[in-house]
């Protein structure tokens, strides 16, 4: 769906030939911010695995309830969220400001696009802050050691680490499982890890449309319960655990989806 703003777009000297995991994810939301790449991919994935809009949907909508849950029922004030995406309201911001406009997020992606969206975009209240840094996931001491992320957040004070539907796209499982230790390790007790990613054992049934994101260059891995309930080593769960996106703390709309349609388990964990 190219429009007057992809000359634009392509002026960045952006890959738009070669499909993004962010601009995928946005066109399976009923976004417009994507490429011909993308929407080929997209569509070749829903082929093999049609519940994919709807999970995506899901995924989105578990971290809303985790975000409103931890503003709520966490206290949390402070926000690092890793694999933002391209903007789509309600953005985790949104939703946490909502409940105290002092709040604090810092987002980070890899794709300049979703930077340049989220500078336009994603805009605090005048009371907290939302920053945003191009940073990648697998390299997780650069993100920790960004300035952007050690001006923003107090590391004094309980952040709640958001990695949604990210995980997955680190291959190695050691090496996954190190990243999410490096980057709970600075952050002090009454912390919180929310994180979602593909799941091998959902009923959805996702190996089809996991070989077809790789075709893609979209390279992702699901991954058993077992090994998704690894990343909460060492945390204090909160219930219900680590359950399909939409069985989590669920809202209406949550509770009329069948679990045929969602591959994305999450969870929530405490830092103790």
């Amino acid at each position: 769906m190219a429009d007057a703003t992809d000359h634009e777009r392509t002026s960045l000297d952006l890959r738009t030939d070669v499909a993004h995991s962010a601009r995928v994810y946005d066109y399976l939301l009923g976004g417009k911010d994507h490429y011909a790449a993308d929407r080929a991919a997209a569509e070749e994935v829903v082929k093999v695995a049609p519940y994919m809009r709807t999970s995506m949907r899901a995924s989105r909508n578990f971290m809303v309830r985790v975000a409103r849950h931890l503003a709520i029922e966490g206290g949390v004030r402070q926000y690092l969220d890793i694999g933002t995406g391209l903007p789509t309201s309600p953005n985790l911001h949104e939703v946490v400001q909502g409940v105290d406009p002092t709040a604090r997020v810092v987002y980070v992606d890899n794709d300049p696009i979703v930077l340049t969206h989220a500078r336009a975009l994603l805009t605090s209240t005048p009371e907290g802050r939302s920053r945003y840094i191009e940073a990648d996931l697998s390299d997780p001491d650069a993100i920790m050691t960004a300035p952007e992320v050690l001006d923003t957040l107090d590391l004094s004070k309980p952040v709640a680490l958001c990695l949604i539907a990210v995980i997955h796209f680190i291959h190695d499982d050691d090496e996954a499982l190190r990243i999410v230790r490096r980057l709970l390790e600075p952050l002090p007790s009454g912390s919180y890890l929310a994180l979602s990613t593909i799941n091998l054992d959902s009923a959805a049934r996702p190996v089809a449309a996991v070989k077809k994101h790789n075709e893609h260059g979209i390279k992702s891995k699901g991954r058993t319960t077992e090994q998704i309930t690894r990343f909460f080593d060492g945390l204090d769960m909160v219930e219900p655990g680590v359950v399909p996106a939409h069985h989590w703390r669920p809202d209406e709309e949550a509770r009329r989806i069948d679990d045929s349609q969602v591959s994305i388990y999450g969870g929530l964990g405490r830092k103790p």
